[in-house]
């Protein structure tokens, strides 16, 4: 049987979902949070090294 408690992961999406269902009770829109919010802990920290590694290449090649 399934435990009656409910994981934060859960919780996280529930009320995303119902913000979702209610855009304006969201004041700023999408954020950092709900790109995020999906991914696992591995794949957020690729997404931040390929932006930092992004800039490095810009300042290396375009300045």
């Amino acid at each position: 049987m399934r435990n009656n408690k409910v994981n934060p992961e859960e919780t996280r999406e529930k009320l995303r979902q119902e913000e979702l269902k209610n855009p304006s009770s969201s004041v700023q829109g999408s954020n950092l949070s709900d790109l995020v919010g999906g991914f696992s802990w591995k794949a957020t920290g690729i997404l931040l090294l390929v932006i930092v590694l992004g800039f490095i290449v810009y300042a290396v090649f375009f300045r």
